[in-house]
Parts: structure tokens; C-alpha cells; sequence
């Protein structure tokens, strides 16, 4: 078998592996957030986490997918680790910019619905008093 291909199969288990375990901890802990901006509804932040978690899956594995092929043909052992360390690398990257990314909108959002529920007075006006007239 061709070193080139070793580094194919190697790069994609790997970089699969990878994308399923921060889009577990995505879902996971991002659920947490999602609940504290819905007010407690746990079926909506399931569905919206859910929703987050398919379009993390779609963007990094077409990424992998694009990044697959290579220019140079492999032709040593080394080779297969510079190749490996390159490729994985910049998939590394592109995960973590996205979890950061997805970080920044989850606490974006909870920042926004922690406002909205400070704006509220915490006891509803008790009754309603006439202006006086000065005399």
C-alpha cells in the first residue's frame, strides 16, 4: 500500500476522531448555557444545542473532507509524519477557532438574556399613587 494512502487513512481517523469528541464536549456543556438563556425550557435548548452541534459536524468534517487531498506524494516514513503533522495541525486550528467561536455565541447569548431579566423589576408595583398639587 502507498505511504500517501496510510497518511490518507491515519489523517481521517484522527481528525473524524477528533471532531466527534469537541462536538460531544460542545453539546454537553453548551447545553448548560442554552438553558440558562431559554428560561429553563430544556426541550428547546436540546433542540437548539442539537441544531449547533449538526452545523459544527457539517462545517468541520467538509473541512477535513477539502483538506484531504495533498500535493506532494509520500514517499518515507518521515514523510508521513510531516504530512500528518500539518494536516492535523491545521485541523486542530480550525477546531479550536471553532469551539471558540461557538463559546463566544453561547455567552453572547446567555449575556443578552441575563440583561433582559435584570431589566424586569423583581416585584410587580403594588398600587398606583395620584400626583399631589403643590400649593
Amino acid at each position: 500500500m502507498d505511504l500517501t494512502v496510510i497518511a490518507y487513512v491515519i489523517y481521517l481517523f484522527v481528525s473524524i476522531g477528533l471532531t466527534i469528541w469537541v462536538a460531544r464536549t460542545l453539546s454537553r456543556n453548551g447545553r448548560v448555557f442554552l438553558s440558562d438563556v431559554l428560561h429553563g425550557d430544556e426541550k428547546l435548548a436540546d433542540a437548539v444545542n442539537q441544531l449547533l452541534v449538526v452545523g459544527f459536524y457539517l462545517v468541520n468534517l467538509g473541512f477535513v473532507a477539502l483538506y484531504l487531498t495533498g500535493d506532494d506524494s509520500i514517499g518515507s516514513a518521515r514523510g508521513v509524519f510531516e504530512a500528518l503533522s500539518t494536516k492535523l495541525g491545521v485541523v486542530l486550528l480550525v477546531l479550536g477557532a471553532m469551539h471558540l467561536g461557538n463559546v463566544y455565541v453561547l455567552s453572547r447569548i446567555r449575556r443578552r438574556g441575563v440583561m433582559e431579566r435584570e431589566q424586569q423589576p423583581p416585584v410587580p408595583p403594588q398600587g398606583w399613587v395620584a400626583p399631589t398639587t403643590a400649593v
